[in-house]
């Protein structure tokens, strides 16, 4: 592990990646500077939970004199690569890195990372699931990353014997010079575009879980998706894939047929379990367990051990989350969905008939596509927060006998429940799945989530 004892080292953004970060690296001696834009206020609950620690804290602003006194400036999660901070860093030459690359610096053991502009978390923790399945004691599988704990935090617990299962964002790839052993891209589509720029831009980000890989690493890749598929060329070892039809003669991979789910090995077809045993909605989530499995089969896992991770699985939080039943209606929790092709997603999960909620801040991306989905099967639509204009101006106007019946406009997602909740019906779904991010009215998605939770249960 690298010595960093006198390492004077600035950490930008004291949200959950950056406070763990400073958490290691000021155990291991560095001299670290912990700068957020928020005001000391807003940070007081969080300086005093790590007042044990010799943390140079600096609130409300960047000023670019911190530059003056770092040798490396690390990057939070939220933290742009066009802040004036960070490029008048990049103009001097100072490294860039973040919590991700230093955690895959140190750690001990193989790393399986997962990302994609969609369905990542939800396949990471299938396939953590299965990996704490197939992993006995001594040995230990830990998840976490992007989604979760940041691992940085735990990097003197975890041992050469163990495995870690690592959800990786496009921001957080963006300074990464190292690849895990095993690499999964599940998909790539437009997002984050008011980060990257370009879609180009995004994808060479999401490129980079596989740019440093070796011919004794393993990617995993589908088909099924264009942007995953085009970074078939990079891969410098074995390739698995998943996909909805059985991969061709020699390609190992994972596949969806006759009810069941199975594996290819190369050889022949080896059975997982049936469709009936997969409790998770729609054809995007059968891709995400096809992802887990051909992950799992990358890592060594046996077959016992993925029936396991997908069995009694419901889903994670936030993401097409039943919270409750009110009056004859199903509420739905999608708070992950943050860009229109995941609300998109969450629509055609549903048969019922659908009060959506879509909204936030918006990401630079098209709502035209969703749009037109939402002609054919919302009933009732109620946009919220900062992009309500931008979604109401692509769906247009409401016309009678055709959907959707009903557009209502809210300024804040509470605002939003107390709308669907007057339009709503026996038989009905109502789907928050907004589509842009949270930050106009929360600090991240999980918050936004649990609010809606809170808020529905005061529901009378």
């Amino acid at each position: 592990m690298k010595d960093w004892r006198g390492q004077r080292v600035l950490i930008l953004g004291a949200a959950r990646q950056g406070l763990a970060l400073a958490r290691f690296l000021s155990t291991k001696g560095a001299q670290v500077t912990l700068n957020d834009q928020r005001g000391a206020a807003q940070l007081a609950n969080v300086r005093a939970a790590n007042a044990d620690l010799s943390i140079d804290w600096v609130f409300g602003e960047h000023p670019l004199r911190l530059l003056d006194t770092a040798d490396l400036v690390c990057l939070s999660g939220g933290i742009p690569l066009t802040l004036p901070i960070v490029q008048e860093a990049l103009r001097r030459g100072l490294a860039l890195t973040n919590d991700t690359q230093i955690f895959m610096e140190a750690v001990p053991c193989p790393v399986i990372g997962i990302t994609g502009s969609a369905g990542k978390t939800t396949t990471t923790t299938l396939v953590g699931r299965m990996a704490q399945a197939a992993v006995k004691s001594p040995r230990r599988a830990w998840v976490g990353g992007n989604i979760g704990m940041p691992l940085v935090d735990h990097l003197d617990e975890i041992q050469p014997v163990d495995l870690v299962v690592l959800e990786i964002s496009s921001f957080q790839l963006e300074q990464m010079t190292l690849s895990p052993h095993i690499a999964a891209v599940l998909n790539i589509t437009p997002n984050h575009l008011d980060r990257h720029g370009t879609l180009e831009a995004y994808t060479q980000a999401k490129a980079r879980l596989l740019q440093f890989q070796t011919g004794q690493d393993i990617a995993i890749l589908t088909p099924d998706d264009g942007g995953s598929w085009n970074l078939r060329g990079r891969v410098a070892g074995r390739l698995i894939t998943f996909s909805l039809q059985h991969p061709p003669f020699g390609q190992p991979g994972t596949f969806s047929m006759e009810g069941k789910l199975w594996l290819y090995d190369g050889e022949k077809d080896l059975e997982i379990l049936p469709l009936s045993a997969v409790m998770l909605r729609g054809t995007h989530n059968l891709n995400n367990v096809l992802a887990a499995c051909a992950i799992a089969f990358a890592a060594g896992f046996p077959i016992d051990a993925m029936r396991s991770g997908i069995e009694g699985f419901g889903g994670v939080p936030h993401r097409l989350e039943l919270v409750r039943t009110w009056r004859g209606s199903k509420w739905y929790n999608d708070s992950i969905a943050t860009a229109p092709e995941r609300t998109a997603a969450a629509i055609q999960s549903c048969n019922e008939p659908l009060v959506l909620l879509p909204g936030g801040r918006d990401k630079n991306l098209p709502w035209e596509d969703l749009a037109e989905l939402i002609h054919q099967r919302v009933d009732h639509l109620v946009v919220f927060g900062e992009a309500a204009g931008k979604i109401a101006v692509a769906v247009g106007q409401t016309r009678e006998g055709q959907r959707p019946y009903s557009l209502a406009r809210a300024a804040n997602l509470r605002e939003a429940i107390m709308a669907a909740a007057a339009v709503v019906e026996p038989g009905d779904v109502v789907l928050l799945s907004p589509g842009g991010t949270s930050f106009d009215e929360f600090t991240d998605f999980e918050q936004r989530g649990e609010r809606y939770r809170q808020w529905l249960k005061d529901l009378m």
